[in-house]
């Protein structure tokens, strides 16, 4: 778990693991039952992990390694599950979706602002495939580098909390300016575990193409100073089903 201030927090097992008693033997018969048994199609389709960093959208003081396993839909569609760490014992935190270009022109102003663009994260080496060879994933690269993400953070593991608490939040991308840029010790503390250089990437990305053009409304702090956050507030239900 990476603590807000760069430092890297312990990660014992008992740390990790949200309160509960262990799991008996007989639920880890009937899990591997159900394992064998079921298809788990979904899950399947996870085929890629992307370590990256991301920044809470009120408090972009508040930085995070984070660990997306990504499903393609299409060239136009990701879906990411958010974890915040590679291990088995990794909490799920949220979850990113990423479209193209051509879709999020699509989309309102009022959506726009809640996405963030991946060219300078791409760019800047912070968007990583650990234990992929570069040349592999150039390609793909090149495609993230136009793309947009909508990220929601369902548990803020950063600040100690044991369990999912609280409304979701916005989460924004690194970006090239002071209060965008990722803390080094951040940076160097993960790319000493996956023994790679950010600084290297950067270098021998150069050649990844620029967007022609990033909308201002993704980013929207960029242009305004202003982030999100989500108030939860009670609201009289729909107690009537419509008429068919």
């Amino acid at each position: 778990m990476a603590a807000t201030d760069g430092t890297e927090a312990p990660r014992d097992q008992g740390e990790q693991m949200p309160p509960g008693k262990p799991m008996s033997m007989e639920q880890h018969m009937l899990d591997k039952g159900a394992q064998m048994m079921q298809s788990l199609k979904p899950i399947k389709h996870m085929n890629q992990h992307v370590c990256t960093f991301a920044l809470y959208s009120h408090d972009l003081t508040r930085q995070i390694e984070t660990h997306h396993y990504v499903t393609r839909s299409n060239q136009d569609f990701l879906q990411c599950a958010v974890y915040d760490s590679d291990e088995s014992t990794a909490r799920l935190i949220g979850v990113e979706y990423i479209i193209s270009d051509k879709i999020f022109e699509t989309l309102s102003p009022d959506e726009q602002k809640l996405w963030h663009s991946h060219a300078y994260e791409v760019k800047a080496g912070l968007w990583v495939n650990p234990r992929v060879p570069e040349m592999i994933m150039n390609q793909e690269l090149q495609n993230i580098a136009k793309t947009y993400g909508k990220f929601w953070c369902t548990w803020q593991t950063d600040r100690g909390d044991k369990l999912p608490i609280g409304p979701p939040v916005l989460m924004m991308s690194p970006q090239a300016v002071n209060m965008g840029m990722v803390k080094p010790d951040l940076v160097a503390k993960r790319d000493a575990k996956y023994n790679l250089s950010s600084d290297a990437l950067k270098k021998s990305r150069v050649e990844i193409g620029e967007p022609e053009w990033i909308n201002p409304q993704a980013d929207y702090w960029k242009q305004h100073g202003k982030g999100f956050a989500i108030d939860v507030e009670t609201t009289e239900m729909k107690k009537m089903a419509p008429s068919p």
